[in-house]
């Protein structure tokens, strides 16, 4: 397993690297930190049969889901990877967006584990996680820099796949397009983003603002998100406890 690579030859979105190699039609599906339910809705609504569990921490978000009303086959919770409030081995597939690193590092290996009870023997983990590289992350990490916590995710999923935990099935990498139609967005989204609380003086909110619109032209700000994902199964056999 790597952290990163030297280079990224793939660019695309998140639904095409997952829909490519993971069947979600007649399966229980678990989204870890669903945030506003935009990867939620598009997993339950792209296939038949979808039966999805959708997380999240924040009671911000979490309420604001509450109020969707046009997904009958997604019900939403308010709770951490940490602690999952489902029956042992009652999902088929498990995802987590760009969330993992989210997790406070001390329980990262309790969410790993609580993932693994809940999964099927064979049942997968997909677990997403942004690269700490590239233009977008140079501006946020003027303000919010997640280095340690996102090499302390990737650690975590290194254990738990050499402790034989979980099968490491395939390691991609790949570049998802992400345009702001102005710094008004970013701001809004990224610096403000109620699961978090970033609080910049003026002279950083400045130099924040210069960064970003070093990239922004009339149609946007454009950057490429380098992400790895690691998808995981539960192993098979009888001593899968």
């Amino acid at each position: 397993m790597q952290i990163k690579p030297d280079q990224i030859e793939i660019t695309c979105t998140e639904p095409e690297i997952f829909n490519h190699r993971l069947s979600l039609d007649h399966k229980h599906i678990l989204e870890l930190g669903c945030g506003n339910a935009e990867i939620t809705r598009h997993i339950a609504t792209s296939g038949s049969s979808r039966k999805v569990t959708a997380l999240e921490v924040d009671e911000i978000a979490h309420r604001k889901n509450l109020q969707i009303e046009d997904l009958p086959n997604v019900s939403f919770g308010l709770s951490g990877a940490q602690k999952i409030p489902l029956h042992d081995k009652s999902v088929d597939i498990v995802f987590m967006f760009k969330s993992l690193h989210h997790v406070p590092v001390e329980l990262m290996e309790a969410a790993m584990l609580e993932i693994r009870r809940v999964l099927k023997p064979g049942g997968f983990a997909y677990i997403s996680e942004p690269i700490f590289s590239g233009d977008f992350n140079a501006i946020l990490s003027l303000f919010h820099d997640e280095e340690n916590v996102r090499q302390a995710a990737f650690d975590t999923l290194r254990k738990v796949v050499n402790n034989g935990l979980f099968n490491l099935v395939e390691e991609i990498f790949f570049n998802v397009p992400k345009i702001f139609e102005n710094f008004a967005e970013f701001e809004a989204g990224t610096i403000n983003a109620t699961h978090s609380n970033h609080a910049l003086d003026s002279d950083l909110h400045a130099l924040v603002k210069r960064r970003f619109e070093a990239h922004a032209g009339d149609s946007g700000a454009h950057f490429l998100i380098p992400i790895r994902v690691d998808l995981l199964q539960r192993p098979l056999g009888h001593n899968s406890q």
